[in-house]
């Protein structure tokens, strides 16, 4: 059995629903808040994954980040050196799709070169009349950023899950290849 630790930053648009998508991961869908108070800095959260036919776990440390541009700039130096990366944007907001490549880019800059797992989050699928991004055109970018992609109402339950899921096995992978490399060298 391992236990990894894992630093993972979201960011996004602000009102893209960032903090409701990590408040719901964190509380297995116990808490949904209908008004949130804009976030004008870091919330950290913390929850355990266990990663499907192991015995193992990645413990996550969730630095739900602002997503207003001055409150941003402010926390920029707590995205250091990110295990995962999870990227937010809004199905029903072309513009906060947009940002999703400023996002990704300013989320890099502190990865020091190293390959870092990641997502694109399309949230609020429930608002699917007033979609303004296609899924196929998300999923593409997101491919083109080495990104995986995953569409889901952060308010139902079942859907929220899927982005850290994929985040944990990702992270998990790379933990086994590095594990596998210290062994051949043995």
């Amino acid at each position: 059995m391992v236990k990894l630790r894992a630093k993972c930053v979201v960011v996004g648009d602000a009102a893209v629903g960032k903090s409701t998508l990590c408040q719901m991961f964190r509380s297995d869908g116990a808490v949904f808040q209908k008004n949130y108070t804009m976030n004008v800095g870091v919330e950290l959260l913390e929850k355990s994954v266990s990663i499907p036919d192991t015995s193992d776990t990645v413990e996550f440390y969730i630095f739900d980040s602002a997503g207003r541009e001055p409150f941003a700039d402010a926390c920029e130096n707590m995205w250091k050196q990110p295990s995962v990366v999870c990227v937010v944007f809004d199905i029903s907001s072309e513009v906060s799709f947009t940002s999703s490549g400023r996002w990704i880019d300013r989320l890099r800059s502190h990865c020091d070169g190293l390959h870092v797992p990641g997502v694109l989050v399309g949230n609020k699928s429930d608002l699917a009349v007033r979609r303004e991004v296609d899924g196929a055109e998300a999923r593409a970018w997101a491919q083109t950023h080495g990104l995986e992609y995953h569409e889901t109402c952060a308010r139902e339950i079942g859907q929220f899950e899927a982005p850290f899921l994929s985040l944990a096995r990702a992270f998990h992978s790379l933990y086994q290849d590095q594990m596998q490399i210290v062994q051949s060298l043995v």
